[in-house]
């Protein structure tokens, strides 16, 4: 255990930090498995609404730096591309 104050913050900063990270990504996890879940139904209507709340989910989460702008794109286009591919 850190006995320094300014060790014993950072710990505290590093909690609330973690915990919002965690609730963020655990937001974006589902937006994608609902989509997911529309495109395997073959739903086209319910999987681009889908889709439109997951790209909103991702962007917000890349915007306040949980996820690299990259991963946020690259998981966007996998979704935009499953999502473009049904009948």
């Amino acid at each position: 255990m850190a006995n320094i104050k300014s060790a014993k913050k950072r710990i505290l900063v590093n909690e609330t930090k973690a915990a919002r990270n965690k609730s963020i990504k655990s937001g974006v996890k589902t937006a994608v498995k609902k989509v997911d879940a529309a495109v395997a139904e073959g739903n086209k209507e319910a999987a681009g609404v889908a889709l439109q709340n997951a790209i909103s989910t991702i962007d917000k989460a890349a915007s306040k730096g949980v996820y690299h702008k990259n991963t946020a794109s690259r998981k966007i286009s996998r979704l935009t591309k499953a999502v473009n591919g049904v009948e």
